[in-house]
């Protein structure tokens, strides 16, 4: 798979250590994609942002609990993409930042990681919470949600036209959830 990203449509960039997101890390099974103390490096974005030039058709989404986000990776190689609300009419996704390809690159078009900390209660190590920083990137997500849906901007990318996925994302097993999700320590 190849895509394109501009970095001029993203909302804000975070580490989250939420249990859902180490549960969709570990179920890829790919390396590289958490930190030591179990973070994601997501940088929200508007969907709009994201092209795919090559590979479409290997695009495969998952959910890990009933309601929760969509997870979207590569089928054939296993690598994540990102997340979506259930639903296309939501201007968001949450890009996986180990999909694109140079953390150097990455740190100057979408700024240093780790400024915002999400669910740091659920790190495997010590993280210290950001909640100013949280509250901040919460607005500007939301001011880049509530001004796509002003200007009524399609669904795209993961969604059709009535805001339902292009494809089905599978909820995992009760089966394939449980090494995905060890319990805490």
């Amino acid at each position: 798979m190849q895509g394109t990203v501009d970095a001029r449509r993203a909302y804000a960039r975070a580490t989250c250590y939420c249990r859902d997101c180490q549960a969709y890390a570990r179920h890829l099974g790919q390396p590289g994609v958490m930190d030591a103390q179990g973070g994601t490096d997501i940088i929200a974005m508007n969907p709009d942002a994201v092209t795919f030039t090559a590979g479409e058709e290997h695009i495969a989404g998952l959910c890990l609990r009933e309601g929760g986000l969509l997870r979207w990776y590569a089928g054939c190689c296993r690598t994540p993409l990102g997340n979506t609300p259930r639903h296309g009419h939501v201007a968001y996704v949450g890009v996986v930042a180990a999909c694109l390809p140079d953390a150097q690159q990455r740190d100057a078009a979408f700024g240093p990681r780790d400024r915002i900390v999400l669910n740091a209660g659920a790190a495997l190590g010590d993280v210290r919470p950001t909640p100013f920083a949280v509250i901040g990137g919460g607005l500007r997500i939301a001011a880049g949600v509530v001004t796509a849906k002003l200007r009524r901007q399609a669904p795209s990318l993961f969604f059709d036209m009535s805001g339902q996925p292009h494809r089905t994302a599978h909820p995992l097993s009760a089966r394939d959830r449980r090494p995905a999700r060890p319990e805490p320590a």
